[in-house]
């Protein structure tokens, strides 16, 4: 008698029930997913965990500030310290003048939790049967937070990365200034992902590709939009065969609206950073917190694979912001309380309460 077969979905990927062999840098996600920071830990968790890899993000900047610098340069950082290779292309003259801008990793604010303490130790001789059972506990919460560090740092913005960091790194830096073409910079692209070959088994190693203002001025393919167009359509075809991840920034503005949608859609994550005006007081009155912020960050696309379950997010609009001038910060708007009352008042007005005088709802 023949055995039945399982019919699987068109729809669906055979996954291993096996968890894979990650390296460092990595970490499984649902559906099969394995996700790679971006080097900014409040992002990681507004996108559920990171970049995917094998998917193409795109950030559209801002005209009036270099606010994708920042994320760029903790998505770079953030590789090297887990020694990931790493690809950048920039229009500028010189792009390896732009790693020691790269910032260096944050000093951990647990350290001083981590020492022992002697009071509590003594507290612990009291009840000395519970204490194999507290240190089994601890070891495992701190080899937790160890990991999330691991996984993603927090970056001091105002101290560069350190040398030995750079300095013995698979990097491979390309300058699109004067490119009459892009067959130079997809070929590099090309020789740089066929070292990471996709396999779900086993991921020892991830790569990142870092692609700076494409479309600006300085490159003399600016004005070829369907040339730009078939390379970012080759670029994401190799990275979905490859264990990596690659970041395109580009001004909106210099690009035609028609043109400007399809390399929107080309992207499996699509953010876009603004600049907040120095003066504006009427923002100011509207958001919690407004003097601290730097610029906004919209999240218009987040990237999921193996699945077609929409992406609902709590909130699309996010706060960048300085933390003493050195760390970056995603967070949540706040409104603002209105005419400076208290958070309290609202709730007067839905009262349910018999003391409520403009309730409705009477019990």
């Amino acid at each position: 008698m023949a055995t039945a077969k399982t019919r699987t979905s068109s729809f669906c990927r055979n996954l291993s029930s096996a968890a894979p062999s990650l390296g460092p840098g990595l970490k499984c996600g649902p559906n099969g997913m394995v996700f790679l920071s971006s080097g900014i830990p409040d992002l990681d968790k507004v996108l559920g965990g990171g970049f995917p890899l094998g998917s193409l993000v795109m950030v559209m900047e801002d005209a009036e500030a270099p606010h994708h610098m920042l994320l760029l340069r903790n998505f770079m950082a953030q590789g090297l310290i887990h020694g990931q290779p790493l690809l950048y292309a920039s229009p500028a003259r010189d792009p390896k003048g732009f790693l020691g801008t790269l910032p260096s990793p944050a000093a951990s604010k647990d350290d001083k939790s981590r020492e022992p303490d002697p009071h509590q130790e003594k507290g612990l001789r009291i009840a000395w049967q519970y204490k194999k059972y507290f240190g089994e506990n601890q070891l495992n919460f701190d080899g937790q937070r160890d990991g999330k560090h691991e996984y993603s740092n927090e970056f001091d913005l105002r101290k560069p990365l350190e040398r030995h960091l750079i300095i013995g790194q698979r990097i491979d830096c390309v300058s699109i200034q004067d490119s009459s073409d892009l067959s130079t910079l997809q070929d590099r692209c090309a020789t740089f992902l066929s070292q990471l070959p996709r396999n779900d088994g086993s991921i020892s190693c991830a790569g990142r590709i870092t692609i700076q203002s494409f479309c600006a001025p300085q490159c003399a393919y600016s004005n070829m939009e369907w040339e730009m167009l078939s390379f970012i359509r080759s670029l994401k075809s190799m990275i979905q065969s490859s264990n990596s991840v690659a970041i395109i920034t580009f001004p909106p503005s210099l690009l035609s609206p028609s043109f400007g949608k399809r390399w929107q859609h080309m992207a499996d994550t699509l953010l876009s950073v603004k600049a907040t005006q120095d003066e504006d007081k009427e923002l100011a009155q509207l958001i919690t917190g407004y003097q601290d912020m730097v610029g906004f960050l919209n999240v218009h696309k987040v990237a999921r694979i193996n699945t077609q379950v929409p992406v609902i997010l709590e909130a699309t609009t996010f706060s960048i912001k300085l933390h003493k001038r050195r760390y970056l910060v995603i967070e949540c708007l706040n409104q603002a309380p209105v005419d400076g009352s208290s958070g309290a008042s609202y709730g007067t007005s839905g009262s349910c309460s018999s003391s409520s005088k403009t309730g409705n709802l009477d019990f």
